[in-house]
């Protein structure tokens, strides 16, 4: 069985339907076809969240309930804290000597976290190889990403390939895993992105009457004054939520309501109501699944432990592999 590795950094406790849509329902569904490793990526949260390290713990635990809500199984996947695994670090240092400091500062992630504000610290700049060693560590056939993301696959590859070239086939060569048919989730606000900090999400865990709340102050067209007025329903973030979240058996209905909307013959609170119904039929099990895991943390906990066990023992068999291949396994136990 070929491994995927692919993981969250614990910046925040929960994830909103964007996060869903985008990464966690392909997770669930690969996770019958690969060996999957999920890490929390602490070290990664800590290059733009160093001054609120007291959050991490918390965020980790609400993110641990979260992927076992939304069916994430601990039988099939293997979840581990990044810092706990040492030899991540170790690898990620052996890398950098085979990285022109040009390349690193090509990179996408280390492009958006700038722009986004962050202070340009050598940590940072650091990101994209211990992004490389989290890959290459536990050798992943295949990582999930978005097309935006390709970059960061593309740069493990490149050094794994330098790596092996020069001192032995030592690391897997990895492929980036792309989804062709998932786009940006727009938010709330009708901004192309729904995000945690922009005050434009629907998180999985919002009670019934805040998913209610939030969709029946929806952006929808801006050019519709009345209900009877015709409406547009492509790039509409209600009709966009509709189409990712209605179940099969009731598709029909909301092709009625397109095209009642188009020929203005339903109103928006009409549509809305309806949204915020299949919303709520959707997230209801999964928050019933996650209020169960936070009455038991101590059953997430073990989760988390045994994972970060199993990833240990895999990252000190390539730790081993490594150092011999570079013959510096001087002096070895």
């Amino acid at each position: 069985m070929k491994r995927i590795l692919t993981g969250d950094r614990p910046t925040a406790d929960r994830f909103h339907l964007g996060n869903y849509i985008g990464t966690l329902k392909n997770r669930v569904s690969l996770q019958a076809q690969y060996e999957t490793f999920i890490p929390l990526a602490d070290l990664h949260a800590l290059t733009t969240y160093f001054d609120k390290t007291e959050n991490l713990e918390s965020n980790i635990r609400g993110l641990m309930a979260n992927y076992l809500a939304i069916g994430l199984d601990p039988k099939k996947v293997t979840f581990f804290i990044q810092s706990r695994i040492p030899e991540v670090v170790e690898i990620a240092y052996y890398l950098s000597l085979l990285t022109p400091r040009s390349i690193i500062a090509k990179q996408p992630a280390l492009k958006e976290k700038l722009d986004q504000g962050n202070q340009d610290t050598v940590g940072l700049f650091y990101y994209p190889v211990l992004m490389a060693a989290d890959i290459l560590t536990f050798k992943a056939n295949l990582v999930p990403v978005g097309k935006d993301q390709k970059a960061h696959v593309e740069y493990a590859r490149d050094v794994a390939i330098k790596f092996n070239n020069q001192f032995g086939d030592t690391f897997t060569i990895p492929e980036p895993l792309i989804p062709t048919s998932v786009g940006t989730f727009p938010g709330t606000d009708g901004q192309a992105k729904m995000g945690k900090s922009l005050g434009n999400a629907i998180f999985l865990n919002d009670s019934a009457e805040e998913v209610e709340k939030k969709v029946m102050g929806m952006y929808t067209d801006p050019n519709r004054v009345r209900s009877t007025d015709p409406g547009k329903v492509e790039g509409n973030p209600v009709f966009i939520y509709l189409d990712a979240f209605v179940p099969e058996l009731e598709r029909s209905q909301v092709r009625e309501y397109k095209e009642r909307y188009t020929k203005g013959q339903v109103g928006d609170v009409e549509v809305k109501k309806y949204l915020a119904k299949i919303l709520n039929e959707f997230l209801q099990p999964i928050r019933e699944k996650r209020a169960q895991y936070e009455r038991s943390p101590e059953l997430v906990e073990r989760i988390l432990k045994e994972g970060t066990q199993k990833a240990r023992e895999e990252a000190k068999k390539t730790i081993k592999e490594v150092r011999k291949a570079m013959k510096i396994d001087y002096f070895a136990d």
